[in-house]
């Protein structure tokens, strides 16, 4: 499988993974004004499940490095898979309660809290977990973080002052809960994977085979999560699949996109 070994390639595929990860809820502005955020939101799990697949049978099954993605898969040990398959699925409830809070209070409010929320929880249990790195420059951005949600929140207070009925106070807690669930996801993947990418432990994930899993996870329990969604929204009137088939092109391939 494909290792990035140079450091400077990762820090740059770091920062290419916060560009997406803060910008994907921004691709709804690209589909019709009538396709919901629950619409999208079918399209954007297939979506991942997709690019995880493609990035198994691709990077994740070249080279001589590691296991190959269907020898990975063979080894691996069900507790493994199973815990990746958990990642998904506390990843998917924070989501979709994200995807509400920014229906509820505009993503402006919503993405920021819940994403910083989950930055700032999330480096601490991994920390904890898994010590590596320095202190200092980890959890002095830590503290960046929690200033910028202080600052955001502060920002969320002068609007509700200076405009009528200001921002739903549901979709600002419904933030809170997304963020405090995002921080928690990546510990399943995590315990599922390998701690040695050259020579992996058997019974043990390559990342590549923990995204997939991961993103199972993501995909089967939508048919829950998003299920419940539509049938008893947020916000706004309930929605029946037979809309979601009724989409145009167009708004399906922006949820695969995003």
């Amino acid at each position: 499988m494909f290792l990035v070994e140079n450091y400077g390639i990762a820090i740059l595929l770091c920062f290419i993974t916060m560009l997406c990860w803060g910008s994907w809820a921004n691709t709804t502005k690209l589909t019709s004004k009538d396709w919901r955020f629950e619409l999208l939101y079918w399209d954007y799990g297939f979506g991942i499940l997709i690019t995880t697949l493609l990035l198994a049978f691709s990077l994740g099954s070249f080279g001589t490095e590691g296991r190959s993605f269907l020898e990975d898969i063979k080894q691996a040990e069900n507790s493994n898979l199973g815990s990746a398959f958990i990642g998904g699925i506390v990843f998917n409830a924070a989501n979709i309660l994200l995807v509400a809070a920014i229906g509820i209070a505009g993503m402006s409010v919503a993405f920021p809290v819940g994403i910083g929320i989950a930055l700032v929880l999330g480096v601490i249990v991994n920390y904890i977990s898994n010590p590596q790195g320095n202190p200092v420059l980890i959890f002095g951005g830590v503290a960046l973080i929690t200033l910028a949600i202080l600052l955001n929140a502060r920002a969320y207070q002068k609007l509700q002052t200076s405009t009528e009925g200001g921002v739903s106070k549901k979709g600002l807690i419904l933030s809170v809960v997304s963020g405090c669930l995002m921080g928690l996801f990546y510990k399943y993947v995590a315990d599922s994977m390998v701690t040695d990418f050259k020579m992996p432990e058997a019974g043990k994930l390559t990342p590549y085979t923990a995204l997939v899993f991961f993103a199972l996870g993501v995909v089967m329990s939508s048919f829950l999560f998003n299920s419940l969604q539509m049938k008893r929204p947020f916000a706004g009137a309930p929605l029946s699949i037979s809309t979601y088939f009724n989409g145009k092109l167009k708004d399906h391939l922006v949820g695969i996109l995003g």
